[in-house]
């Protein structure tokens, strides 16, 4: 990392297409080093914002700041960012050596310095035995971390991944997860990574961003934005299974009204409840995650006959049958449960997410 160094800054990175917005006033900061993990539907504006910091699209407003330069008026290969795509982009006529040093060769890196640095990249990429073949005769997951190569080569200032995992199998698409993670804290560099997986989401980044329709919702750790959404958007993309929810009102003695669609209404009156007047007279939505709801303990209990048991190894996912709703309850081991068993859990008021039915603010 150089002392220069100051990360990446954007500030009200507007775009648009006809009349549509495309990135709407968006402004995100990344420290030196840091990895930003990007996530949010099909056709949110990730991959038109990995464009538009590269160089690649236009945009409409709005500042871009790398190591304390403006870079919104310069041409993509002035920009010095590396971008890793989906599809990988290697010249099929090229070995994988010369695909890792193409970006040198444009750069007018002597010959003897190219190939150094070319073998420097494929040690850390155990790809020293494969630097003669071409792109044909490499494995998918092989392809993309020769396309990592070739970014890495380069020593750019800031790394840009778009989905660069999506077209790899779920066992592959683990071990090249951890990989990423690795040369990342090898390496050192600033880095966005685009992606719609909730797993990579959590586990690659040291902060995570939600983008919806081109508006950022929440910036946070994985932490943060997991335990303390913003809003019901970012609670429902960053939960898997499916986040349990109850249509509730309040009542003004302090005691919910659940409105159970098929059966029927329930009260609950938790034992405390801060800020209540922000909760009295709005519909509401009360949330709990998969992993939160239990057998015992205090909390609100219900009870719901079992629809359908998935298990995966180190636990199961539980679908339960409560009137017209649907709720997901993950729990350890292989539990002896049939379809059409009744079970009574507990959902815990410590867990308890709390929004606003209309609007989807948590509250």
């Amino acid at each position: 990392m150089t002392e220069e160094a100051t990360g990446l800054r954007i500030d009200g990175l507007t775009r648009r297409v006809g009349r549509q917005t495309i990135l709407d006033d968006v402004s995100l900061s990344l420290d030196p080093g840091e990895m930003l993990i990007l996530v949010g539907p099909s056709g949110c504006g990730k991959s038109s914002l990995l464009g538009v910091v590269a160089g690649l699209q236009a945009q409409d407003a709005g500042e871009i700041h790398l190591d304390g330069r403006r870079i919104e008026g310069l041409s993509p290969r002035e920009r010095d960012i590396a971008m890793v795509f989906q599809n990988y982009a290697l010249y099929p006529h090229m070995s994988v050596a010369e695909n890792i040093g193409f970006g040198l060769e444009m750069q007018g890196w002597p010959r003897a310095r190219r190939d150094a640095r070319v073998q420097e990249v494929a040690r850390m990429l155990q790809l020293q035995a494969l630097l003669q073949r071409r792109p044909a005769q490499l494995s998918g997951g092989q392809r993309q971390r020769v396309a990592m190569g070739r970014a890495l080569a380069r020593q750019p200032r800031l790394f840009l991944f778009d989905e660069p995992l999506s077209n790899l199998d779920a066992q592959l698409r683990a071990e090249m997860r951890g990989e990423i993670k690795l040369l990342h804290q090898r390496v050192g560099r600033s880095a966005i990574y685009v992606t719609h997986d909730q797993t990579e989401a959590m586990t690659l980044g040291q902060r995570i961003a939600v983008l919806k329709a081109g508006r950022l919702q929440q910036v946070g750790t994985p932490q943060q934005v997991y335990q303390q959404p913003a809003n019901l958007f970012v609670a429902q993309f960053l939960s898997s299974p499916a986040l349990n929810l109850l249509p509730a009102r309040l009542e003004p003695e302090g005691e919910f009204t659940l409105t159970l669609q098929g059966a029927g209404a329930l009260g609950w009156r938790p034992e405390t409840l801060p800020r209540r007047e922000r909760l009295l007279g709005r519909p509401l939505l009360l949330g709990w995650r998969a992993e939160s709801l239990g057998e015992g303990g205090a909390g609100l209990s219900l009870q719901a006959p079992v629809l359908l048991v998935e298990p995966t190894g180190v636990d199961s996912l539980v679908q339960l049958q409560l009137g017209e709703q649907r709720l997901h309850w993950r729990c350890a081991g292989w539990p002896a449960l049939q379809p059409g068993d009744v079970v009574t859990l507990r959902l815990p008021e410590s867990a308890l997410l709390v929004f606003d039915a209309e609007t989807g603010e948590r509250l």
